[in-house]
């Protein structure tokens, strides 16, 4: 059998809005995008949602993003009642089999973010760099992988 592992984040209210950047910056498709005013209400009760909360609204509960190549990004809003204290501690990673990908999704995602390390020749690819985007998540992207022998 084989298993995945999909990075799920979580955002502070603004989910929709942060899977509709990366659907056009990453070239990829919104499957799901479930609100908690979607939920059921058998889901709420102390046999589903453990904290017993009555979320509403737009919020969304949970999304998943499909990337070419078959990666899933999963998010959702913070839970109503919890805080919200960032995304911290994890990069994303993305690697390219060309420059000029690497170069055009290192544009989109940091448009309204910040460049943390512009891209430049690394060791392990002919190009390499760092950013945070709009939305305070930290992205890598790596442009055609160096050959070691």
């Amino acid at each position: 059998m084989s298993t995945t592992l999909n990075p799920y984040l979580s955002f502070n209210g603004n989910t929709r809005e942060a899977f509709a950047f990366y659907e056009l910056a990453l070239g990829a498709k919104i499957e799901t995008m479930m609100s908690y005013a979607d939920m059921p209400a058998s889901a709420n009760s102390d046999e589903g949602c453990s904290s017993g909360y009555a979320p509403g609204g737009d919020s969304i509960m949970h999304g998943c993003l499909v990337l070419p190549g078959g990666a899933m990004l999963f998010a959702g809003d913070t839970p109503p009642g919890l805080p919200y204290e960032g995304i911290k501690g994890v990069m994303l990673a993305r690697q390219y089999d060309t420059i000029d990908k690497a170069h055009s999704t290192f544009h989109a995602l940091s448009q309204g973010g910040q460049v943390t390390m512009p891209l430049a020749p690394a060791f392990w690819a002919k190009t390499f760099g760092m950013l945070t985007d709009r939305f305070g998540v930290n992205w890598a992207v790596n442009g055609e992988p160096v050959t070691f022998k």
